[in-house]
Formats: C-alpha cells, structure tokens, sequence
C-alpha cells in the first residue's frame, strides 16, 4: 500500500479547504467591504434589533417543514428559537429572538462551561469554551448558545462542506462589523458541522445594544 508523504498531507487539506470557500466568499477581507460569506444552502444569517431583542434569522433552502412551531430556548427567559415553513421559498426560516434582558440581566452566569458540539474548542475564545446551554429541536440536532462577558454566540447545525475544517470570518451588520462568523466543519465522526456567529457584546457593540434597546 503506498503511503502519502506527510508534507503533502497539509497541502491537499489547503487546497480543498480553498475549494470549497472558493463558492462561499462574496468579498475579500480588504477592510473596506462590508459583505458577509455566502453559506451553501443558507440565506442568512442576518442580524437586526427589534425592541429590546436581538434577532438572527436564516433560511435553510434545503430542510422543508410542513408547519410551525416556536421553542423556548432553555434557561433564557424571555427568548425564543421558531422553525417555520419560509413565505419566499421551499425551505425553512428559522428565527432566534434573544432578549437584551437574558444577555445582559446575569441570570446566565451559572451555566456550564462547554466547546464546540462534539468536543472541538470555540474559534476566537481565549480558553476553546464559554457557558452554554445545549439542546436539540426539530430537524436540528446540537445547537447551543454561548455567554460570556463579552460575546454571545449561537452554534446552529448545518452542511458546511468544507470537511473537518473551521473557517472564520468578520461578521457585518448594517455595515458595522458586530463580530465573527464561523463555518465549523464534520469533526473526526463526521458530525457535528454547521455556523456558528459570535456576537461581541463590548463596548461600542454593547453600549448601543443597550442604548436602542432603550428607546422602545
């Protein structure tokens, strides 16, 4: 049996890393665009404030549902995850609703620690993990949500195709950078790909949170 050299191993995983981001990116990291990666399969995600919740909202063009149904998400009191059938196409919308209240109201600091779904360390976090909750709904399995200090984040399943890579990336909103945007490919059992979007929640970010979520 003929074995691969081990200096061309790195190569084949760069080049097919570079492949399969080649069909995702819209623009180049020159900072001046403002545009967000394109996600096979993904519309989304975008963020926007309504009242005093932030709301993330994605279609998934390949996942159908026949109805609706709204999920309360587990130890954040006043928000919600609804799956339902998307108006625009054969997909489905998935819209997050997070209360400004269960981010910055200290309710959450007791949560467990926790990684990626499946054990991988979170990319950009000093330490790999932040306290989480875990749960599962409806045609997707292993989602979390994190909370730390200065950042908030949503793990939500999804075929990255882009193998057992993670690639990250600035993450806009209204044309100000509002945090990360990662694609987190299968880990070694073939599982646990999908986007994860990390939300920096310090300074300037927080304060304007918190100054809009005001107004209403």
């Amino acid at each position: 049996m003929k074995t691969l050299h081990t200096a061309q191993q790195p190569k084949k995983l760069f080049v097919g890393l570079l492949l399969g981001l080649s069909v995702m990116i819209t623009a180049c990291g020159d900072g001046q665009d403002r545009r967000n990666i394109e996600i096979p399969g993904v519309d989304g995600p975008t963020v926007t404030l309504n009242k005093d919740d932030v709301l993330i909202t994605m279609v998934f063009e390949k996942i159908s549902l026949d109805g609706g149904i709204r999920y309360a998400i587990p130890k954040y009191q006043n928000s919600y995850i609804e799956v339902s059938p998307d108006l625009q196409s054969s997909g489905t919308l998935m819209s997050v609703s997070v209360s400004l209240d269960d981010v910055f109201g200290g309710g959450l600091n007791s949560l467990p620690s926790q990684v990626l779904p499946g054990g991988r360390a979170l990319p950009g976090v000093a330490g790999g993990s932040l306290p989480a909750v875990a749960f599962s709904i409806e045609k997707f399995n292993n989602m979390a949500f994190y909370l730390g200090p200065d950042v908030f984040g949503f793990f939500v399943p999804a075929n990255t195709g882009i193998g057992q890579s993670i690639a990250t990336f600035r993450f806009y909103s209204s044309g100000s950078r509002v945090g990360n945007i990662s694609l987190v490919g299968e880990d070694s059992n073939g599982e646990n790909s999908g986007v994860l979007l990390m939300l920096d929640m310090k300074g300037s970010t927080k304060k304007r949170l918190k100054r809009q979520s005001r107004r209403y």
